[in-house]
């Protein structure tokens, strides 16, 4: 009796490898070839639509700030602070950074919470032109994918450059260009250090820390961050 069942579970688990696996191929034809961002710039991102969409829905016209500029006219302490705060291992991983996802499933355990953070710089990116902030497995799987993807057609230097013009750096502003501007008056090219750690330490919650904003939380975010910066000098070597 023991042995029919462990053989039928042995069955039942090599039936649910092999759906996942379909899924996955299944997955991976249908997605975005991301090699076409070798040269072209995206026109829009899932995130600035989803604005669109929900001013829409609530009868108001979408206020979306959004200017494309290239990789060499947005400052180098920007690049800094952002890799700093978002994805230190950026130059190191190949899209995943495995010791923060251990890390950040060690602290979930301990605390009794679902697994949060780790997301590296090209994951975020996936979401940002591609998907939602949705938490399912399924986006996260669809995440895992173009991760991988993003990786493989593109260089470091040119997902680095993507990210900083799409990430949305407060509400409705979204890239360096449009957030330099909206809130030190400035070309991205010109942020200061200090300037380039307000953008950065605001990007874990857009909506409600970004400059200019009286939240004593993300001032002390801001100095943990221009400290950081200091201490990881190297990264400048690497932009």
């Amino acid at each position: 009796m023991i042995r029919k069942f462990s053989c039928c579970l042995c069955w039942v688990l090599l039936g649910l490898a092999l759906a996942g696996g379909l899924w996955v191929l299944d997955r991976w034809r249908r997605l975005p070839d991301p090699s076409v961002l070798k040269r072209a710039d995206p026109v829009t991102t899932a995130y600035i639509e989803m604005d669109r969409a929900k001013a829409e829905a609530e009868g108001r016209k979408a206020r979306i700030e959004w200017q494309w500029v290239p990789y060499g006219r947005i400052a180098a302490p920007l690049k800094q602070a952002v890799v700093v705060s978002e994805d230190i291992n950026f130059f190191s991983h190949r899209g995943f950074d495995l010791g923060e996802i251990r890390s950040a499933i060690e602290k979930a355990w301990e605390q009794g919470e679902k697994p949060r953070g780790a997301s590296t710089l090209t994951q975020q990116l996936a979401r940002n032109l591609w998907l939602s902030p949705a938490r399912g497995w399924k986006r996260k799987g669809m995440e895992a994918l173009l991760t991988a993807r993003l990786e493989r057609s593109l260089s470091k230097r040119r997902i680095l450059e993507l990210y900083l013009n799409c990430v949305e750096f407060g509400p409705g502003v979204f890239g360096a260009e449009a957030a330099a501007n909206r809130y030190f008056k400035k070309p991205a090219a010109e942020l200061t250090p200090r300037e380039a750690a307000g953008l950065a330490a605001g990007l874990p919650s857009p909506s409600r820390w970004h400059p200019g904003v009286d939240s004593p939380a993300y001032q002390r975010r801001v100095e943990r961050l221009l400290a950081k910066m200091e201490r990881a000098g190297w990264v400048l070597k690497e932009l």
